[in-house]
C-alpha cells in the first residue's frame, strides 16, 4: 500500500511538473515573437471555430502566425501552445493533455507540427467529440489532407492553407511598406500601385525570386537553412507519415533530384520507372507526396472529375528560390517565370495548362517571356482573353502585363 501511494503521489508530481514545463515553454515562445507584421492571411481565419486546421509547406510561417494571434488574442492562463514532437509526447497522449488542461480551465489548445504526433487524427477526433468546450487548432504539412485509414475530420474542422510570401508581402517585410492586395482584374487592368518615387520594382523582383518566397528571407544563410528544409522534408516528413523504408527515401530524394534539373517536365512515368527502379504504382505516389509537400508544383490539363488527377501537364518546384537551391547549374530564367506565376496564380485561382500557350487561369490564357515576347501565339483569342506577361518590364501595355504585378495577388 505504501509502495502505491507513493508511486501515485509521484505521478500526480511528476504530472505537474511536466504541465508546468509545458506551460512555460508556451509562454516563452507567445511572448518573444515579433507582432511587426503579421500576415493577412491571419484575418481570413476562423479562430473561434471549434477545430482550425493550418496547413502549409515547412518554412511558410505557420507558427509563427499562431504564436503572434496568441499574443494578440488569446494570452491568458486558458490558452497553451505545444509542438507535437515535444519530449512531453513520449510518455503522454495528446487526449491527456487536452482532458488535463480542460480540467484545468484551459480553452484554447495549439498543437504545431501535428504531422509528427503518430496516430494524430484519431486523437483530435476524440477530443473534438469529448471535450465541446475546447477549441483546438493544429498545424502541419499540407501531406496531412492525404491522411488515409485515420480519423475522418472532414465534418469537423475548418482547413486553411498558409502559401509562401507574395511579392507585395516580401515588399511590405523588406521596405516597411503597406501595399495592399490587388484582384486578378485590377491587375490585368493595370491598377497596381507601386511606389516608384521610392524604388524600382525589377530590382527588388529579382532578389524576391532567389532569396524571398519564405519568411526567414530577413535572416543568414537563406539558402542553406532553404536546403535543410528541404532534406528535412524528404528524409523526415514524409517518410514518417508515409513509413517509408530507409530505400525508398533514396529513392524519393533521387526523384527530387531529377525533377530539379529537368523542370518544367512533363513527366515521362514509363522513364523515371525504369531509371529510379521505381513500381508504376508507386511513382505516382511519391509525385503527389512531393506536391502536397511542397517541394514540386504540378500543372494539370484542364478537365473534371477523377480525370484532373491524371492530366499532369508539367511539373515544376514549387517556387522558383528551390530552384536556385537543388539546381546544379543557374536557373534558365524562362523556368523561373513560369514557376513564380503558377506559384502566385493557383493561390485562389483555377490554373491549368492551355492548349494555345502557356497558362489558362479563369478561362483567361497567359504567355509568359521577356519584353520581346510577342502576341502571336494569342492571335485566335478574343480580345481581352490573352495576355502576355513579361519579366522585365515595369508598366503595362495594352494586354503586356509586368510579370511582378501579379505578386500582388494576395
Amino acid at each position: 500500500m505504501c509502495n502505491l501511494i507513493f508511486l501515485c503521489t509521484f505521478a500526480a508530481i511528476f504530472t505537474t511538473t511536466d504541465m508546468e514545463n509545458l506551460f512555460a515553454t508556451s509562454r516563452e515562445l507567445i511572448n518573444r515573437v515579433s507582432i511587426a507584421f503579421v500576415r493577412d492571411k491571419h484575418d481570413e481565419i476562423d479562430w473561434n471555430s471549434r477545430l482550425v486546421a493550418i496547413l502549409g509547406s515547412r518554412g511558410t510561417g505557420k507558427t509563427t502566425m499562431i504564436l503572434q494571434h496568441i499574443r494578440l488574442y488569446d494570452n491568458t492562463p486558458q490558452t497553451l501552445y505545444v509542438m507535437a514532437d515535444d519530449f512531453y509526447f513520449t510518455t503522454h497522449r495528446l487526449v491527456d493533455l487536452a482532458r488535463q488542461f480542460m480540467l484545468q480551465g484551459g480553452k484554447h489548445l495549439y498543437i504545431d507540427e501535428i504531422h509528427k504526433y503518430h496516430g494524430w487524427s484519431t486523437e483530435i477526433k476524440n477530443i473534438y467529440d469529448m471535450m465541446p468546450d475546447l477549441k483546438v487548432v493544429y498545424s502541419g504539412s499540407s501531406i496531412l489532407d492525404l491522411e488515409k485509414g485515420g480519423a475522418d475530420l472532414s465534418r469537423r474542422k475548418v482547413e486553411y492553407t498558409l502559401p509562401g510570401l507574395s511579392f507585395r508581402e516580401y515588399l511590405n517585410i523588406s521596405q516597411g511598406w503597406n501595399l495592399p492586395r490587388y484582384s486578378l482584374e485590377d491587375i490585368l487592368a493595370g491598377s497596381v500601385d507601386f511606389p516608384y518615387d521610392k524604388a524600382r520594382p525589377l530590382q527588388l523582383f529579382t532578389q524576391y525570386l532567389r532569396e524571398g518566397y519564405f519568411p526567414f528571407f530577413q535572416e543568414d544563410n537563406y539558402a542553406m537553412r532553404l536546403n535543410g528544409i528541404i532534406k528535412q522534408v524528404v528524409e523526415d516528413d514524409i517518410p514518417k507519415f508515409a513509413e517509408m523504408e530507409v530505400a525508398s527515401v533514396q529513392k524519393l530524394k533521387k526523384l527530387l533530384y531529377v525533377l530539379a534539373q529537368s523542370v518544367p517536365f512533363k513527366p515521362n512515368y514509363a522513364k523515371l520507372e525504369r531509371d529510379l527502379e521505381i513500381s508504376r504504382n508507386t511513382l505516382p505516389r511519391y509525385m503527389l507526396f512531393l506536391e502536397k509537400a511542397g517541394l514540386i508544383g504540378v500543372l494539370r490539363e484542364k478537365a473534371s472529375g477523377i480525370k484532373l488527377l491524371e492530366k499532369i501537364e508539367k511539373v515544376y518546384l514549387h517556387n522558383p528560390n528551390e530552384a536556385y537551391v537543388l539546381s546544379d547549374t543557374t536557373p534558365d530564367i524562362g523556368t523561373i517565370r513560369e514557376t513564380i506565376f503558377f506559384a502566385w496564380l493557383r493561390v485562389g485561382h483555377f490554373i491549368s495548362s492551355s492548349p494555345v500557350s502557356d497558362f489558362e487561369v479563369d478561362g483567361l490564357t497567359f504567355e509568359i517571356g521577356g519584353k520581346n515576347k510577342t502576341k502571336k501565339q494569342l492571335a485566335t483569342l478574343p480580345i481581352n482573353q490573352g495576355y502576355v506577361i513579361k519579366d522585365d518590364t515595369e508598366y503595362v501595355y495594352q494586354n503586356s502585363i509586368p510579370l511582378w504585378m501579379f505578386g500582388f495577388v494576395y
